[in-house]
């Protein structure tokens, strides 16, 4: 059921057409705020995605497709919601990617994509909403970090370095915001079952000559001790508290929700 504590505000939410950012642009339009979608895949699914949220929350939708790997696209983007909704009211830095392979055999031009996407492109939304948001004295950075942004696993450099560093950029943005309405934070799930998660199950399945749901069992046991995956409901209801009068003073955290695997 929808309810009215965001209506007014305009959520931008990139890598949001399927996946965790889905689920979040989801769990923020259900408490009233319109909805900047981005990211890619199919234009006429993308296009029924966003419609059907807003007719679903009764809020207003748009997207976009800038390539977060690309500054000027990402300013295309924020100019966008500018133009259709007067700026951005909470972002959320959700879009990634992964690779994985030891550091000596790590592709350089994956490691330059994962940074882009993953920690750079949160730094040029950010910098870009920040003006409007301290115009209006209200907003919410909101970074998808990883429990990678707190602990390391093999064969992930990249993806932990950039998530290490989106925790630093959080903290560092909450800092210099502290004496205004404005807080940023970051989340930090551990598995979630998302498209790029499915993968790696997939993966795991063919070369251990397993069924998928024993690789599931498999690579949770591994890290999470929960032995259940996060959802992205889960992390919506967690971004909704940040937007919330409860979060004012959340300020530069970074929120593991991981079922665990950051306790042991």
């Amino acid at each position: 059921m929808k309810t009215s504590m965001l209506s007014g505000k305009t959520a931008l939410v990139t890598g949001s057409t399927s996946g965790i950012g889905l689920g979040l642009a989801r769990a923020l339009a259900e408490q009233g705020a319109n909805i900047v979608f981005n990211g890619f895949g199919d234009a006429q699914q993308i296009e029924k995605l966003h419609t059907d949220v807003a007719q679903e929350f009764d809020v207003q939708t748009a997207y976009h497709n800038a390539d977060m790997s690309k500054p000027a696209e990402i300013a295309a983007m924020m100019q966008f919601a500018q133009d259709k909704f007067g700026g951005v009211d909470i972002l959320v830095n959700n879009a990634g990617i992964q690779f994985v392979a030891n550091v000596e055999d790590f592709p350089p031009e994956k490691w330059d994509a994962i940074l882009a996407i993953n920690l750079s492109s949160a730094f040029h939304t950010s910098r870009l909403a920040l003006l409007g948001m301290k115009q209006k004295n209200w907003g919410r950075i909101i970074n998808l970090a990883s429990v990678h942004g707190l602990v390391g696993s093999e064969q992930k450099s990249a993806y932990v370095a950039a998530k290490h560093g989106l925790v630093g950029l959080t903290k560092v943005t909450a800092l210099e915001t502290a004496h205004t309405g404005i807080t940023c934070n970051a989340i930090c799930p551990g598995w979630v079952l998302t498209p790029l998660v499915q993968k790696q199950v997939d993966d795991r399945a063919a070369r251990d000559k397993v069924s998928n749901e024993e690789a599931k069992k498999a690579l949770l046991v591994e890290k999470q001790p929960s032995g259940e995956f996060v959802t992205p409901e889960e992390l919506g209801a967690l971004a909704v508290f940040f937007c919330s009068p409860a979060g004012n003073q959340v300020r530069g955290v970074a929120w593991n929700v991981d079922g665990g695997w950051a306790a042991q």
